[in-house]
């Protein structure tokens, strides 16, 4: 044991209290494949033929799933309130013993697949109980929608949030995929997509290897699925379709190898470049055309794929002016259709009818990540570091020697970076009225005539860009000094209900690519499209000077973390124990805020609530902190922070400065 270990023990030992039991609320929904159904199993047999392509599916949640209430508990423990489940299943409580728990996973009932992952979490992490209870489950069952997956990620969650076991969603989702394993069922890879939410995403299988990719929609795209309420036998058509691998031997079975090989990887390869660009109508007809070669060179593997009720519906007249094209749902036989409709009003009108020849159907709405156009920019600080030139120069317009030969102040670089993003309004957050003179005679008054003609022709072009730019700025004011929590809030009426961009008047930032750290940060919400924190890497020596955020890596590439603690100066000591982040060769990284934000509605609500309740207990001094409201984002809804290709110059730091001016020319 190291000392270091034992500093932890200690430090583990006084940062321990006793609280209340913690209780936490979560959902987890069904997945829909729409492209790439079985092509999960078939790229696993990589590991014995490497001539087999690697799998590609497109998988989403739907908005129908799971919603439950954990806790610790002595025991394991699954109750439910939901009467899908109440009146089928009891209630059922059991030691946490491997034994146990993995006799009660072969037992068949619904709860099999629970004690499967407990099994797992108890066997590979030594963990405690839990008490899961059910609230609510809108989620079908045994209509190819994965209602067995979804509670297995489940149980995976509740056991990882409760015991800080610090799995990624990638992490979860293979617990579940094993757990589930441990039971009578012979689940595919992609079942457990789930675990990524209600947003499209691509999946890959090469192998034992899984990457997942979420994918960006253009427009809001309106599908239908529903329970054929036919016969469907998985078990069967697994059985057929897996004698052809790994080797091929016929020409059917070399036909069956490129259908879920080569030919799915183009299928998607369109799929995903028609989500990007909202086209509906060639993702309907691919939808259509992807059903077309699963009947023509994979049913003929199965007698048990022979669907003649998908068929019907699927050609149905009355259902085909409502709809871009439909296809089959998961390992399809007779189980589920799903269609790409014309738009709201065919949703619903599909929705109806397919009900009303006695199946059930549900609607699955996919839409388009906000896009960011608005940028804030607190500038309302003095600059007291940099004092004695800040009394005559506000430190947002210290000058700064640009790689062009410019002399830019900092405040024209940071707007330059922000139109080069994409963003088209931004809102300065200024300390009086008074100041904003001083932007408006930069950004919106133009040079004299005597002042203009001393200029290059370059420079005189360059004199439009800033007028330019002006346009584009509006200003609040913070009139009481009550923290940067407050300042941003002043801007809460200009964000409005969209996601908008934070940066530090007082910070540059320089891009190590040709992309700047601003559109790095725009592409990275429109994947997750989630609250996001840029962050950098800082040494253990200087965490107590900066807020830390610790968490789980979600890409291989270790520039995505999924925030699970966010701690405000903290010591050295505290850090190491409990905030550090493994890189690639297992050592403990220490991480802070790079500067650059991206806030949702979420962070001005969670705001104004603050600032309410500070004034009702007549605290109206009190300093309202964006930490804190980001915090109380993260713990209701999560957070992303993300590893930015670039570098950061804090300008109100003299030293920063100085490095600065020395560097960023260069």
């Amino acid at each position: 044991m190291t000392f270091s270990d034992i500093l932890c023990i200690f430090v583990h030992i006084f940062n321990t209290k006793d609280t209340q039991r913690t209780m936490l609320k979560l959902f987890v929904p069904g997945r829909l494949c729409l492209f790439g159904e079985h092509t999960d199993w078939a790229g696993h047999y990589r590991t014995m033929n490497a001539d087999i392509q690697p799998g590609v599916s497109i998988v989403t949640g739907i908005e129908q799933g799971i919603y439950a209430e954990v806790e610790k508990a002595s025991r394991f423990e699954m109750s439910s309130d939901a009467p899908e489940i109440k009146s089928v299943w009891s209630n059922f409580s059991c030691r946490m013993n491997e034994g146990e728990l993995k006799r009660i996973a072969k037992s068949g009932s619904f709860f099999c697949y629970c004690a499967g992952v407990a099994s797992y979490m108890l066997e590979w992490y030594k963990v405690g109980g839990v008490h899961i209870r059910i609230t609510e489950m809108t989620l079908p069952m045994k209509s190819g929608l994965s209602s067995s997956a979804a509670i297995c990620v489940l149980v995976a969650r509740a056991f990882n949030l409760l015991y800080n076991l610090n799995l990624n969603t990638l992490g979860e989702m293979n617990i579940a995929y094993l757990g589930e394993l441990r039971t009578s069922s012979r689940c595919g890879r992609l079942d457990q997509a789930c675990a990524f939410g209600v947003k499209p995403n691509l999946m890959m299988f090469d192998g034992d290897e899984i990457e997942v990719k979420t994918l960006n929609v253009k427009k809001t795209l309106y599908w239908v699925f529903a329970d054929l309420c036919a016969e469907k036998d998985t078990i069967r058509i697994l059985s057929d379709l897996n004698k052809s691998y790994p080797f091929a031997t016929t020409d059917a079975e070399k036909l069956l190898h490129k259908a879920l090989g080569e030919w799915n990887r183009k299928i998607v390869k369109k799929a995903v470049k028609y989500l990007a660009e909202g086209d509906a109508e060639s993702l309907g007809k691919l939808m259509t055309d992807a059903e077309d070669m699963f009947e023509k060179y994979i049913t003929p593997m199965s007698p048990a794929l022979v669907a003649p009720k998908l068929h019907q519906v699927l050609a149905d007249p009355q259902i085909q002016p409502l709809v871009y094209g439909g296809k089959g749902v998961g390992s399809h036989g007779d189980g589920s259709v799903q269609f790409l409709a014309r738009g709201a009003e065919a949703q619903q009108q599909l929705i109806d009818y397919l009900n009303a020849q006695g199946m059930r159907a549900y609607a699955l709405t996919l839409h388009p990540v906000h896009a960011v156009r608005k940028a804030i920019i607190p500038v309302a600080g003095f600059g007291t570091r940099l004092y004695p030139s800040t009394r005559g120069l506000k430190k947002d317009f210290f000058p700064i020697p640009c790689p062009d030969g410019m002399v830019r102040p900092v405040i024209l670089i940071l707007l330059e970076e922000l139109v080069e993003s994409g963003i088209e309004e931004i809102c300065l957050v200024l300390g009086s009225k008074e100041e904003r003179k001083l932007y408006t005679e930069f950004f919106e008054r133009p040079l004299s005539e005597e002042h203009l003609h001393k200029l290059t022709p370059e420079a005189q072009e360059y004199e439009n860009r800033i007028l330019n730019i002006g346009k584009r700025l509006r200003y609040v004011y913070q009139n009481e000094k009550r923290g940067f929590g407050h300042a941003v809030y002043q801007a809460a009426a200009f964000a409005g209900n969209e996601p908008v961009m934070l940066l530090l008047g007082d910070t540059l930032y320089h891009s190590n690519s040709n992309k700047p750290c601003a559109l790095q940060m725009i592409e990275e919400y429109e994947r997750h499209n989630q609250l996001l924190v840029s962050i950098h890497q800082i040494p253990l020596e200087e965490v107590n000077h900066y807020g830390l955020l610790s968490g789980v890596w979600e890409n291989k590439e270790r520039t995505v973390l999924n925030v699970s603690k966010m701690q405000e100066k903290p010591s050295s000591s505290y850090a190491e124990c409990y905030l550090g982040v493994r890189n690639d060769k297992g050592k403990k990284e220490y991480y802070s805020v790079f500067g650059q934000y991206i806030l949702t509605p979420e962070v001005f609500a969670q705001l104004e609530t603050d600032i309410q309740q500070a004034n009702a207990s007549g605290d109206t001094q009190r300093e309202i902190e964006l930490t804190a409201a980001l915090e109380a984002v993260r713990q209701k809804s999560g957070m992303i922070g993300v590893r930015l290709n670039g570098v950061m110059y804090d300008m109100g730091n003299p030293k920063t400065l100085q490095r600065c001016v020395a560097e960023y020319a260069i």
